[in-house]
């Protein structure tokens, strides 16, 4: 039973920040913002949602099938998913773009400023859902608007349940486009900040649009997160990392739990540990896909944290 993951490949490209943001942003002076960041340190890594949540869905013994678009610059990450064993069956390549690129500084407090870049992305309404008749489950992640808008309709005609996450590219889409992707999903996920512009943008409260679909999750950060479900809710505590290195990627390994624990049949107490526990594995090592834990590291650290194996 393939997963399947609508959403972007990017290449991200990192900058550490060696002090705090806040001490170089004026607010008074926020009208004439002229500032620039020296970043010491830089690495390229391979990310986009879709990328991060197939990896991490992959890790977790799922089968994750991406959709998504590359430029002509994607060999090294087309060759990375063949050494991965993810198949790039829809992995549309345009010609004459570039694969989309993220441009991250990260301060010292884990503050993030960032610049992207959406390249071929902007085409992924090129490839159709049609072309992946195997798919019992999949994830509308950020990609290019048009290919989000798309993907959602064509997932819920051909009944297919699917999680709306759109993550940044929320701001792409109004109060009216937000509830068309509620009224189709079965499930949808946010950040804490997200849902706050998602009720803003839709004149509802998140309790009114959690009876929109099966279940509204809500990640928030440090305090774990909250998933609404069934009239109620269910709290779930954030998994201690063994270290707070980088959180780029850490909501895309979150996401992947949330798959894998829908795909399984799990209730949602369960289904959230596991993905606290992939954004705790996440969160302890830089870039969206360097953890490299086995299915029975994974389970370890659920059953530190829980008091029992997922599986």
């Amino acid at each position: 039973m393939s997963t399947l993951i609508c959403g972007s490949i990017a290449f991200d490209n990192i900058m550490v920040f060696h002090d705090r943001f806040k001490n170089h942003i004026l607010p008074e002076q926020i009208h004439i913002l002229n500032v620039a960041f020296l970043v010491p340190e830089m690495r390229r890594e391979f990310g986009g949602c879709a990328g991060n949540i197939a990896y991490n869905l992959k890790l977790l013994g799922g089968e994750p099938l991406i959709m998504a678009t590359v430029g002509d610059d994607a060999d090294p990450y087309l060759l990375r998913l063949d050494e991965l064993g993810l198949s790039r069956a829809h992995v549309r390549r345009i010609a004459g773009s570039f694969t989309a690129q993220a441009f991250i500084t990260t301060d010292l407090d884990d503050n993030q400023i960032t610049a992207f870049h959406p390249g071929a992305m902007t085409s992924s309404h090129d490839n159709r859902v049609v072309d992946a008749p195997g798919a019992t489950l999949a994830i509308v992640a950020p990609d290019g608007r048009d290919g989000m808008l798309q993907h959602a309709h064509d997932l819920a005609a051909a009944g297919v349940p699917f999680i709306f996450d759109p993550g940044q590219g929320l701001p792409m889409f109004s109060g009216d486009d937000l509830m068309s992707f509620m009224k189709l999903a079965d499930y949808a996920c946010f950040n804490d900040y997200e849902a706050k512009l998602l009720c803003d943008r839709t004149g509802r409260t998140l309790e009114q649009l959690a009876g929109e679909v099966q279940a509204l999750i809500v990640t928030l950060g440090g305090e774990g997160s909250r998933i609404h479900a069934g009239g109620g809710w269910h709290d779930i505590p954030c998994v201690k990392p063994t270290a707070l290195i980088d959180p780029t990627g850490c909501g895309d390994a979150y996401r992947s739990g949330l798959l894998y624990g829908i795909s399984a049949g799990w209730d949602w107490p369960k289904t959230g540990r596991l993905a606290a526990v992939m954004g705790a594995l996440k969160i302890a090592h830089r870039g969206g896909q360097n953890h490299r834990p086995s299915r029975e590291e994974i389970a370890a650290l659920f059953a530190g944290a829980f008091g029992s194996s997922p599986w």
